[in-house]
């Protein structure tokens, strides 16, 4: 078993782990405050959950899940409320740019058991995030973190739109989809879609049911498929319910190599976790590798199929730094603030000259990751957990 396959097999250990924490746990009655903002401001209102929104590894492509739970200071970079009655009314900061087609997040607190995510958190995180991009992705619904964040958007009236999601567990009879599918169901009732871009059912969901196996389209990986498929279907008929003015795409997110060709055939788009990190890259390679894999592994299969689902790199990016001396390199490459921006000057502006969809990982460090993992997995945004912002230059080049 080589190095990648070695790792793609801790990436599905470390999932496991946070699904068996999150099991012990007695779920408190799941509810979401949507109706008014004040009720998802309160801090602590969001209800338990029972599902990690994603945890940072690797997989044989290279790939790594995720999401965001950093620190809760107020900035001292990237903008500032200057009306705190009127979130709209905020400073910008000249040195960020909307150059991202997209970020990955997911708000402080939303991971279980500690859902305490907080409107004022999120309001800030959107202000500053707003001057980097128009879009956003999140890898689940738990903890009001959809509600949230469409209500940040509603009150800061910036142009951000975001492709909400629905991590879904494999082991749990359902339990997690179901519980968020009906909070997600409740905030787009509230808050309406013309926000929304899409549905996102599943992040890394095949990576996990293999266990880091090689063959996404094997037997155990078609019975595995159809546990997401359903779900799929369930989402679409939700949403029709709705009788929303536009019809939202349904897509999932997994690790780069784990596409399942029923669930691809299943989806209006798909969105491939690609980190040239974990595939033992250097920072100068590391863009023209991204570009290459994707192209090769996940756009061109799709469009063979008979309903070419639109395809995304759902999470890219470069670690700067390392808890550890045994992971600060990964052979060739180095955790550093540099590699950050190497990849960031060869990747972002040519990315958007392609007319590449995607969705940078990430905007701010997660501290939880760094506490339960160790290594460069705590390290992986532009900001600090502090949303200070790392000693960079964002590129200055228009997204698509």
């Amino acid at each position: 078993m080589d190095s990648a396959i070695r790792k793609s097999s801790s990436r599905a250990r470390r999932s496991m782990w946070i699904t068996i924490g999150a099991g012990v746990v007695l779920l408190a009655l799941i509810g979401i405050g949507v109706g008014v903002g004040v009720s998802v401001a309160k801090k602590n209102s969001s209800p338990k959950s029972a599902v990690a929104n994603g945890n940072a590894g690797a997989s044989t492509d290279g790939s790594s899940g995720g999401s965001t739970s950093g620190g809760s200071n107020a900035p001292s970079d990237g903008g500032t409320v200057a009306d705190p009655n009127d979130p709209s009314n905020f400073s910008k900061d000249a040195r960020l740019h909307k150059s991202f087609y997209g970020l990955a997040y997911t708000p402080d607190g939303s991971i279980m058991p500690d859902c305490g995510a907080t409107l004022p958190s999120v309001i800030r995180d959107v202000q500053i995030m707003s001057q980097l991009t128009t879009r956003l992705r999140l890898y689940g619904s738990d903890c009001n973190q959809t509600a949230l964040v469409l209500e940040a958007i509603k009150q800061t009236k910036v142009d951000l739109s975001v492709y909400v999601g629905n991590y879904v567990e494999a082991d749990d009879n359902g339990a997690a989809y179901q519980r968020q599918r009906d909070t997600m169901k409740a905030a787009l009732q509230t808050y309406g879609v013309d926000h929304v871009l899409g549905v996102t059912v599943g992040n890394e969901f095949m990576l996990n049911y293999l266990n880091g196996g090689d063959d996404p389209n094997s037997a155990m990986a078609n019975t595995g498929a159809a546990i997401l498929i359903a779900d799929i279907k369930d989402t679409r008929d939700m949403l029709t319910s709705l009788n929303l003015p536009k019809t939202l795409p349904v897509g999932t997110s997994d690790a780069g190599s784990y596409f399942n060709t029923e669930v691809l055939e299943a989806v209006d788009y798909g969105m491939s976790n690609v980190h040239a990190w974990f595939a033992s890259v250097d920072a100068a390679g590391a863009a023209a590798w991204v570009f290459d894999f994707f192209n090769e592994t996940n756009v061109t299969p799709a469009a063979a199929l008979a309903n070419s689902p639109k395809m995304y790199i759902a999470e890219t990016g470069w670690p700067t730094n390392s808890s550890d001396v045994a992971h600060e390199t990964n052979g060739p490459g180095t955790a550093s603030v540099a590699g950050l921006q190497t990849f960031l000057d060869t990747f972002v502006c040519q990315a958007n000259s392609a007319g590449i969809g995607y969705f940078f990982f990430e905007f701010f460090d997660e501290e939880w990751k760094d506490a339960l993992y160790g290594g460069v997995e705590g390290w992986w945004g532009l900001f600090d957990k502090d949303r200070n912002l790392k000693p960079i230059t964002i590129p200055n080049c228009a997204s698509p």
